[in-house]
């Protein structure tokens, strides 16, 4: 049986990456019509899956996620807000969020379930990385200071998931509506980064008003 007041109490200390700046990215955040907003979405359900999304076991998994990205920059969605991002032609990354609506331990343990015997990877990378989100009519210039990837609609319209860098640091960005990214980075680099995005959004802070007061 599982002691679900335990578990509650061991959620309850948990601390994520950046919780020290939560502060910080609340001042530095700005409204208005160049507006951009900077905020840690903490504790996702994160699930790295390797596998042949064409064969029996990527089928099975398909199952379990509502499906597996075929190409660069795709995004499949599944149940309870699950999404499924392509990182490579055989490497994949699940993410929920930290609504109760999917567990992460549960998720992991139905992938493995499903690969079975067969050639593949699930590694449970919930604490592995964090989650970022920029947003706002100015939250692409602030990544295109330091993000060499094309970021124009045109090129990287919402739906849409890379690898890439921002300020060197290796990232995962998806961009999850017209205005909105979430950035993924290693849990190690969340104090540097989240710092560096702040910086790239100072000239817009000294500009409008502050969200935080």
């Amino acid at each position: 049986m599982v002691n679900t007041t335990a578990n509650t109490e061991v959620r309850g200390l948990r601390r994520s990456p950046a919780a020290h700046l939560w502060t910080d990215f609340a001042v530095g955040s700005v409204a208005g019509e160049r507006g951009v907003t900077l905020r840690e979405i903490p504790f996702q359900t994160m699930v790295g899956i390797r596998v042949d999304p064409s064969s029996e076991a990527g089928r099975r998994i398909g199952t379990v996620t509502g499906g597996l990205p075929l190409a660069c920059g795709n995004v499949t969605s599944g149940p309870s807000g699950l999404a499924v991002l392509w990182l490579g032609p055989d490497e994949f990354l699940a993410i929920a969020p930290d609504n109760g609506g999917v567990d992460g331990g549960i998720l992991a343990a139905a992938l493995v379930e499903a690969l079975g015997e067969s050639s593949g990877q699930v590694v449970d990378l919930s604490s592995n990385r964090t989650t970022l989100e920029l947003a706002g009519p100015s939250a692409r210039d602030v990544l295109e200071k330091s993000c060499a990837a094309d970021l124009h609609p045109r090129a990287f319209a919402p739906g849409t998931a890379i690898t890439t860098e921002i300020g060197k640091i290796p990232v995962v960005l998806w961009k999850t509506g017209p205005e909105t990214f979430q950035i993924f980075p290693r849990a190690s680099f969340a104090d540097h980064l989240g710092r560096w995005l702040l910086d790239g959004m100072g000239e817009f802070a000294a500009a409008g008003s502050p969200t935080w007061h």
